[in-house]
């Protein structure tokens, strides 16, 4: 399913960052250069590399317009450069001078954020170049920042572990330890989990950290309700510290690059492992998809990038079949034990492993052989396991009938004729809904969660798509 396509080997010293635009991969390394590259044959550009930094390059990122790339050094500097022209076009120092760890644009590309090795944060203007805003966190350097896909909140990590949530002001709305050892990355999915309520915004975040785990959290924020942050879950699978994580351009899958040299792709539906990619000879520093094709770029230690792409039409459509069938019913033990560990459930990889439980058993197990076979007693035990266990089955039934997953409602397991969002950001069919909501449970079917409103909204954006899909594939 992915193909290593390409390998670049400009650098002379650590890749620290690559970053896609629409047409351009952009890479950045110790050497104190930026590398640009073309995305149709992956040449280099005439005006690369763009040379000003007096010291390591840690951060690049573009616009999302693509025209306009940053980076970010120890020299205390970021810069915007133009990207298809390599014209420096300003120079910002960050106050106090400290060497400037990550960078990245908000969505409407008015403004820069920038975080410092002193655990200041600025927000800079994207077009006058000047100090819009600043703040600091107590803890640590900054090493990570992630605006939200609506751009009212920027999230930062920092390397004492806090992650911390600013609104469009600056001003400090949460934080929270995160990651015991420190925080490396974070990353926003491109699209929102969409709301029920008028101005409801429902968001994912990922996050990694020296821990080896990356965690997955729900971020929500309106002027009435209020900011809320709440951890979902943990993906493991790395056996050493993470370094970089990275949403695809749908925000079904999510990349990680780790000290033990290997990149995870993860699916983030059933959190299970699709594929580790183990071609980089030392530490992976940095992970990007590109925004809207199916390319993966992984840098690393070893001063090389790699090129990936997916030999999918699209990435859970089709020839899926087969790579899901091989990811279920034919794991192995260990498989199995990884998938446990995936969704937080490590304390049973052991009876698992006693009872030599394979991928075929697994979507055969029920909440009474939980009980009776496995003699697993704690109920919540048995009931989030049978959750993770009917996510999979499900996969497997909407992929097998050709559907597309989305549009499969979540309860019925069926193709949705009058698709809803309710305020968990899930679609639903709206009469399974209306009566899961008349049976007096107010928890979402997804996440057993508390809604936080029962209302309802028409998803008519999603009505289209499918009624676009049954006219072609249902004559």
């Amino acid at each position: 399913m992915v193909k290593l396509i390409c390998t670049l080997a400009d650098h002379g010293d650590d890749v620290s960052c690559c970053a896609f635009s629409p047409s351009l991969l952009a890479t950045c390394s110790l050497d104190k250069t930026i590398r640009l590259y073309s995305l149709s044959d992956f040449a280099e550009l005439p005006h690369s590399p763009l040379k000003f930094h007096t010291y390591a390059v840690h951060c690049c990122c573009f616009s999302p317009s693509g025209h306009v790339l940053a980076s970010c050094s120890t020299d205390g500097t970021t810069v915007l450069w133009g990207a298809h022209s390599g014209q420096s076009l300003a120079v910002m120092e960050q106050p106090g001078g400290s060497p400037v760890r990550v960078c990245c644009f908000s969505p409407d590309s008015a403004y820069l954020a920038s975080g410092a090795a002193d655990g200041s944060v600025v927000l800079w203007n994207a077009q006058s170049y000047k100090l819009y805003r600043c703040g600091s966190v107590k803890d640590g350097s900054l090493v990570a920042c992630a605006f939200s896909p609506d751009g009212s909140l920027l999230v930062t990590g920092s390397s004492g572990g806090d992650l911390t949530v600013w609104d469009d002001r600056m001003r400090c709305l949460h934080s929270e330890k995160a990651h015991d050892l420190g925080i490396t990355c974070c990353d926003f999915a491109p699209q929102p989990l969409s709301g029920g309520e008028q101005g409801f915004q429902f968001y994912r975040l990922a996050s990694c950290g020296q821990d080896c785990e990356i965690k997955l959290w729900f971020v929500s924020f309106t002027r009435a309700l209020g900011f809320e942050l709440k951890y979902k879950s943990t993906l493991r699978g790395h056996c050493a510290p993470i370094l970089a994580c990275a949403f695809s351009h749908d925000g079904q899958m999510l990349v990680s690059g780790s000290v033990d040299k290997s990149v995870i792709i993860y699916d983030i539906a059933t959190q299970s492992v699709l594929h580790t990619l183990t071609q980089h000879t030392r530490y992976v520093t940095t992970c990007a998809f590109a925004p809207n094709t199916l390319l993966l770029a992984t840098g690393s230690m070893d001063k090389t990038v790699n090129i990936w792409q997916f030999d999918l039409e699209t990435p859970y459509q089709g020839g899926m079949n087969d790579q899901l069938k091989q990811l279920v019913e034919d794991w192995s033990e260990e498989d199995v034990s990884t998938w446990l560990r995936a969704q937080g459930l490590e304390d049973l990889v052991g009876i698992f492993q006693m009872n030599n439980i394979d991928g075929k058993e697994l979507l055969h197990l029920t909440k009474e052989s939980l009980a009776g076979d496995l003699k697993i007693e704690s109920l919540g035990l048995r009931s989030k396991v049978m959750r993770s266990i009917e996510e999979l089955r499900a996969k497997m039934d909407s992929l097998s009938s050709g559907i597309p997953d989305e549009f499969i409602c979540p309860i019925t397991r069926e193709l949705m004729k009058d698709p809803v969002i309710a305020s968990d950001g899930y679609s639903y069919e709206r009469e399974a809904m209306e009566n899961w909501i008349h049976k007096k449970k107010r928890t979402s079917p997804m996440t057993n969660l508390v809604l936080p409103s029962l209302v309802l909204t028409p998803n008519r954006t999603l009505k289209m798509a499918i009624n676009r899909w049954l006219e072609t594939h249902q004559k």
